[in-house]
Order: structure tokens, then C-alpha cells, then sequence
């Protein structure tokens, strides 16, 4: 291996934020279900945030989310519209919701004036996520989507190899990762009903490696898109020994593949499983014409990766490679919504803007619509 000074250049300093717990921020949670329990643990870590207000649509499960994390003088309501209807002093909400349900909720949350943390991913469908940002714009709050990925260092590491030029142009990306047999059944039939979920592996976990590779490259315009999604394992009674019945309940996708042209001339080879026999998709690779880079594989790209990152180059007549070291981990959740806290507070921007998300939305959704089609689609992403 060799050992290249270059590397010196992507050291980062580190600051100490000092947290102003004067004026509490307050928040409330929409959807109590298991994401939400990542976002409660954040909350009530942070001296300056001031949990208000919850909602569910089953009744009574708010009011046992709360006690279970120890969350009190809490209002419950089973409706995002009841609490944003009630909550005249809310500062900002996390949207937990499942899928079906994450236009709508942020939809009413902007127009009453409030901030949103929207978890991933954007909505279902390209459509819905033009009418979230025309809120957003219209509103001139924070939209956020929850990407946590963007909040680690080894994450970031990789945008700042491509934009040192290490890799010079970059011309091909490739997502690999996938799980073997990690259909999200443990919570229930929201993940895979159609009319919860809308989308399955391509949405789920699939935004996920979208965001590492698309947010490396600046987010280039995607332009076409022929894709391929199947549900072989979902469809199959025998997946679920103890639940069969999930097979007729299941209604999206547990693969997906595609080939997606970009902007500048950029190639997007994408693959995801929830399920599959095979043991991984392949690492995650980005090509430039100066260096290649290699993302090692994970099942969904969520947080962090447990190997370096490597970079492959040919130095005059000799091919090399080096590692980048990783480092330490950090709680990915905390740092996402400390950023959400510290943007209300001090009237900032969004650290995932919905104007890069957008393009990974249109992305799933020309997935989605190529399939259906068995051809390639164009890609028509309209002026907001």
C-alpha cells in the first residue's frame, strides 16, 4: 500500500458547539412507532429542547411512548392535524410517520408556520414531493429530511475526496450494499403494505445509497431511468414461518435495480435488496478518470461502514492503492437533529435540503414508473 501525504488534505477540525439552554425549543414528534424512538433519545439529551406534543393514530400508543421514555407534561393527540391544529407555540416537528402519510403531515406542517424534520424517505412519489417543497417555499420554514448518513465523517469524507479532484472527473457510480434476508417485518406490516408504505427497498434503504453517491457528485439532474423492481421473497408465505398471511399482505418491492443517466455525463448503476440470496450487491464504487474509490459494502448505507475507505490511482507506470482511515463514531441521530435544533434557533438552512432530495425522489420514482412500464423513462422534474 502506499502511503500518500495527500491524505493530509481531508483532515477536518473539530468545534465545540455551546449549547444556549436558556429558551427552550420546543417540538413535537408526529408517528410513535420505532423510528421515533431514535428521535425521542436525541430530544431528551438536548438541555434546550422541550418536548410538547405527540401524535399517533392508534389510540393510546402515544401516551405509552411517552411514559416509556419518561417524557412528561406531554399533550397526546391521534391526529397530526389535531396537534398541529391545538400546538399554537410549536418551534418545529419530527415527522415519524410511515411513508404513505409523509407528504401530508408535512404539508400541514408548514402551512401552520412550523418547522419539520421529515424522516426519509422524501414521500412515495415525485408528485407529492413538489407539493411538500411548494409548502416549504411558500411557508419559508425548514424542511429537513432525515438523513443521518450526512452528519458522519466518514460520510463526508467522501465528497471531499471527489471534490479534491483526487479522482479527477467522475463518470461512473455504482450502489451496492443490500440486505440477505431483512424484509422490516419485526414492526409490523407498515413497511410492506402498499398502502402504508408505497415503495419497499427502493425507497427504504434505497435513498439511503442514492444520497452517499448523488451527494458526492454535487446531485446532478437525473435524466433517465430504466429500472427493475421485483418481490419474489415478499410474495413467498414460506419467508415468514410464523406469518405467513404477510406474503398476501405484502405490496411493494424487496429488490430494485436500475441504470440512471445524470447530468454531466455521469452514469448511476443502482441495485438494493431486502432480501435476496446473495450476501451483498457489491461494494459501493465512484470512477473518475484520475482514481477510482471503493465504499465498503453495508446493508443499507444508514450509518457508517465498519472498513477504510480505498482509493485506487496509477502513478506514473505503477497502479496503487491506500486506505483512508476511519473515523471514530459518532450518534448519527443525535448530530441530525441537534442540526435540526441549532437551524430553529438560529434561523439557519437545512442540513438535507429538500432541493437535493428532490432529484433522489425523482430518481425512485422514474424507478418505479420504469418498471411498471418495462422501458425507459425520461425524467420531467417541474419548476417549483
Amino acid at each position: 500500500m502506499a502511503n500518500v501525504a495527500g491524505l493530509d488534505a481531508f483532515k477536518e477540525n473539530q468545534e465545540t458547539t455551546v449549547i444556549d439552554a436558556s429558551k427552550k425549543v420546543k417540538i413535537g414528534i408526529i408517528g410513535t412507532g420505532w423510528i421515533a424512538e431514535s428521535h425521542i433519545n436525541a430530544y431528551k439529551n438536548m438541555p434546550d429542547v422541550e418536548i410538547v406534543a405527540m401524535a399517533d393514530l392508534v389510540p393510546g400508543k402515544a401516551e405509552a411512548f411517552a411514559k416509556k421514555f419518561g417524557v412528561e407534561n406531554c399533550r397526546f393527540y391521534e391526529s397530526d392535524e389535531a396537534l398541529i391544529a391545538a400546538e399554537k407555540d410549536l418551534d418545529g416537528v419530527s415527522i415519524c410517520t410511515y411513508n404513505g402519510t409523509h407528504a401530508s403531515c408535512a404539508i400541514h406542517a408548514l402551512n401552520a408556520g412550523i418547522n419539520v424534520m421529515l424522516e426519509k424517505p422524501f414521500t412515495v412519489t415525485l408528485d407529492e414531493a413538489v407539493e411538500v417543497m411548494k409548502a416549504e417555499k411558500k411557508s419559508g420554514k425548514i424542511l429537513t429530511i432525515g438523513f443521518q448518513p450526512r452528519m458522519s465523517e466518514n460520510m463526508k469524507m467522501i465528497k471531499k475526496i471527489v471534490d479534491s479532484g483526487e479522482l479527477g472527473k467522475v463518470y461512473y457510480l455504482q450502489a451496492g450494499g443490500g440486505r440477505r434476508r431483512g424484509i422490516p417485518t419485526p414492526f409490523g406490516t407498515t413497511f410492506i403494505e402498499k398502502e402504508t408504505a408505497g415503495i419497499g427497498a427502493v425507497g427504504d434503504i434505497g435513498s439511503y445509497s442514492l444520497d452517499m453517491l448523488m451527494g458526492a457528485v454535487g446531485y446532478p439532474k437525473p435524466l433517465t431511468v430504466s429500472g427493475y423492481t421485483s418481490a419474489f421473497f415478499g410474495k413467498d408465505p414460506g419467508y415468514y414461518p410464523n406469518h405467513p398471511e404477510y406474503a398476501e399482505k405484502f405490496g411493494v418491492d424487496d429488490f430494485a435495480a436500475a441504470f440512471v443517466r445524470l447530468e454531466g455525463d455521469i452514469i448511476l448503476d443502482f441495485r438494493i435488496s431486502w432480501a435476496m440470496n446473495m450476501d451483498t450487491c457489491g461494494d459501493a464504487l465512484i470512477l473518475g478518470t484520475k482514481g477510482g474509490l471503493r465504499i465498503p459494502s453495508t446493508e443499507c448505507w444508514n450509518g457508517e461502514f465498519d472498513s477504510p475507505l480505498k482509493i485506487y490511482k496509477t502513478i506514473g507506470d505503477e497502479t496503487v492503492e491506500y486506505s483512508v482511515p476511519l473515523k471514530p463514531r459518532e450518534d448519527l441521530f443525535a448530530k441530525k437533529l441537534r442540526a435540526f435544533v441549532d437551524s430553529i434557533k438560529n434561523g439557519g438552512t437545512a442540513t438535507v435540503p429538500s432541493s437535493e432530495i428532490l432529484y433522489n425522489q425523482a430518481i425512485i420514482d422514474g424507478i418505479v414508473k420504469s418498471a411498471e412500464s418495462g422501458k425507459e423513462v425520461e425524467i420531467n422534474i417541474p419548476e417549483i
